[in-house]
């Protein structure tokens, strides 16, 4: 997959960005070079290989430090509940957005 000129001129006005030429070709050589990368990778035969939690264990073994699970933070839910402009049923009633 590669972008043409058009795609990248479609990109910025999408994003609301004012590209000047340069800068419109430079992002076209570096989209297309990120997606000249990605199609490289997806080539790369990885059936039966294992997902790895961290990049450094293919080297050395390693634990996660990983806290503890425990509760940290007091109930506040009575006096947040109190700032509330409505309640119902102990839930926080808000203005219906989606129709």
């Amino acid at each position: 997959m590669s972008l043409t000129s058009a795609d990248i001129a479609r990109i910025a006005n999408l994003a609301r960005l004012e590209l000047q030429p340069a800068e419109s070709e430079r992002m076209l050589t570096q989209i297309n070079g990120f997606f000249t990368l990605v199609e490289k990778m997806r080539a790369v035969d990885t059936a039966g290989i294992a997902p790895l939690a961290h990049p450094v264990a293919t080297i050395q073994d390693i634990t996660l430090r990983l806290r503890e699970d425990r509760v940290s933070e007091p109930d506040n839910r009575e006096a947040n509940m109190r700032n509330a402009p409505a309640l119902k049923h102990g839930l926080f009633l808000v203005p219906k957005v989606i129709e």
